[in-house]
């Protein structure tokens, strides 16, 4: 019995010394695998891509490759080529937001009531989304040609005008038909966050309002908007990293032109590495977008979390 006894204590002494790991580093441990993987497959391109824009890589001069720091974002600095897309995308965005968030904050407003066909309308307002960005310039340039296009014949049918117009031969007109078009593309995904949100909203707090004799505006501005601010600047960070970044759409539809009124930086970085082969000045281009998204969404996290907490 005395063996059992110190057999035991010992035991007991062992287990206590033997402490359970922590629950951080359990966690650690689990995503380790899945941490190598992203490491492997994102951090390790996105360092690359960055070494690169470091360096003079041409695949027209092979040999002249060498390591010039940051010579590439220097040049761009004297470059109007990219100051002239960078006002492009500037304004591009400016316009392509402003239409997402009033056409989607409306059509949320209306798809939240319940009537008839509702559901109906709810899935062909999802159906631009599910269109990719190519297919999508295609069908907005076959809308906008000046010989057979859809929108003329419409026009002309309704006695609007007298003769087809091509739209996509001025500045101004290719501009604001290619933020049309990105906007058609993106609409129903902010459309589907802002319903979400608008879900969210307590029926009782409408009840109140109309209670107290509150009109539409009034509910609208003192119920709806607050509730509905995390789901707008969600809207705001996403609309705005996406517009900045469009390619597909404008590259098919206009091509960056007529001159260079839609040749946003996207569109300049794709030109420059594919056509002019200049993998440095391209990969400088393509972190000059990274650091300029990064900073505009810093700034909507920023205003995200002076508010609180969100659910979406």
């Amino acid at each position: 019995m005395a063996v059992l006894r110190g057999m035991a204590v010992l035991k007991g002494i062992g287990s206590a010394e033997r402490r359970p790991l922590g629950d951080n580093a359990k966690a650690w441990a689990l995503n380790a695998p899945a941490i190598a993987v992203i490491a492997l497959l994102v951090a390790y391109p996105i360092g690359y891509s960055f070494y690169v824009s470091l360096q003079k890589n041409n695949l027209k001069r092979p040999r002249a490759k060498r390591f010039i720091g940051f010579d590439n974002y220097k040049a761009l600095l004297s470059d109007q080529a990219f100051l002239s897309a960078l006002k492009v995308s500037a304004l591009f965005v400016l316009v392509v937001l402003g239409l997402t968030v009033v056409l989607a904050l409306i059509l949320a407003l209306v798809l939240n009531e319940r009537f008839r066909g509702r559901g109906l309308l709810l899935s062909l307002a999802l159906l631009p989304w599910a269109m990719p960005g190519v297919v999508n310039g295609l069908m907005w340039r076959t809308i906008f040609d000046a010989k057979t296009g859809a929108l003329n014949g419409l026009l002309q049918q309704l006695g609007l005008i007298d003769s087809y117009h091509a739209w996509l031969t001025s500045g101004t007109g290719a501009f604001l038909f290619t933020a049309l078009a990105q906007v058609w593309n993106t609409l129903p995904f902010s459309v589907i966050i802002l319903l979400a949100g608008l879900s969210t909203i307590p029926s009782e707090l409408y009840d109140a309002a109309t209670v107290d004799r509150a009109g539409a505006w009034r509910r609208f501005t003192q119920v709806t908007v607050p509730w509905l601010l995390h789901p707008l600047l969600i809207v705001l960070i996403l609309e705005t990293m996406n517009a900045f970044r469009a390619f597909d759409t404008i590259y098919v539809l206009t091509g960056g032109g007529p001159g260079d009124a839609t040749t946003t930086i996207a569109l300049l970085d794709v030109q420059t590495v594919l056509t002019f082969t200049d993998f440095g000045l391209g990969s400088a281009y393509a972190w000059v977008i990274t650091a300029i998204t990064l900073l505009i969404s810093v700034g909507y996290i920023g205003l995200l979390y002076r508010k609180g907490n969100f659910e979406v």
